[in-house]
């Protein structure tokens, strides 16, 4: 007996089909052109030029068992172990916070206002890696350091800068207790804790159930330990004429301002 044979068309139909009620249809196009181009490995110029190409049943397989997932509201690039940010691929996993847009401007910002040569910048925080890579491969050779507090979150970090040949200096610390080895920086950029346990009931399940609290929450009695923390930092360890770039929970920004 022949096996069925599927086509793009009959992927993104399904995709569709599986999502619809459970994500807007604008994020599930977004979705199934995601989800193809990875298992297929072609451009979206293709896929949307040839919808009648069959995919292999293993492709198939595969857009089932991703759907599953999406169905129980899994981000996406946890799903597929990857992400992009200002143009690089970065592999996550449910270990560090899936960077968002408003990181990538804040990095972006970083970049812009500073082209001098040799800049000694640390990020607090750093996650996946995304604000250092970005610098380091943005910026006129400058010394790019970043921490945070956990060695498998450091290990995803690193890997990141090595697939992207970054060459950033990652550092296991802890910036509530930070160790005395420490450079004296340019530039010191963050983007740290800030949502307050009180806006978890806003927050929609993906990010609720997935990623991870330790990356988002802070207690609503002391919503700003961590800019008070890094603040206290740079008064030791910012040298003169220094920056401070943090990404700030909007509801909190004069509150941060203050800090200064």
């Amino acid at each position: 007996m022949t096996e069925p044979v599927n086509t793009i068309r009959d992927c993104r139909e399904f995709i569709i089909n599986e999502l619809t009620g459970l994500y807007p249809s604008r994020e599930i196009k977004s979705l199934s052109n995601i989800i193809l181009i990875k298992l297929t490995g072609l451009p979206l110029s293709s896929l949307l030029s040839d919808p009648g190409k069959h995919v292999s049943e293993p492709v198939w397989i595969k857009i089932n068992e991703i759907c599953d997932h999406l169905k129980v509201f899994m981000p996406i690039q946890y799903i597929l172990g990857e992400t992009e940010f200002l143009g690089h691929t970065l592999r996550v996993s449910d270990s560090v916070l899936i960077p968002r847009p408003e990181t990538e401007e804040l990095a972006d910002l970083v970049i812009r206002e500073n082209q001098e040569s040799h800049l000694r910048i640390l990020d607090v925080g750093t996650g996946s890696g995304a604000i250092a890579i970005s610098l380091a491969l943005g910026m006129n050779s400058a010394d790019i350091r970043a921490i945070d507090i956990s060695s498998e979150i450091i290990g995803i970090a690193e890997v990141n800068s090595r697939i992207n040949g970054a060459g950033v200096t990652f550092i296991q610390d802890n910036i509530l207790e930070p160790t005395s080895n420490h450079l004296i920086y340019d530039i010191i950029v963050s983007n740290p804790p800030y949502v307050r346990e009180m806006e978890k009931s806003r927050m929609s399940p993906n990010i609720l159930n997935y990623e991870p609290h330790i990356a988002l929450f802070v207690p609503d009695d002391d919503p700003l330990l961590f800019y008070r923390a890094i603040m206290e930092f740079s008064e030791q360890r910012l040298s003169p004429g220094g920056k401070l770039y943090f990404e700030i929970n909007e509801e909190l920004g004069s509150e941060v301002y203050d800090l200064a």
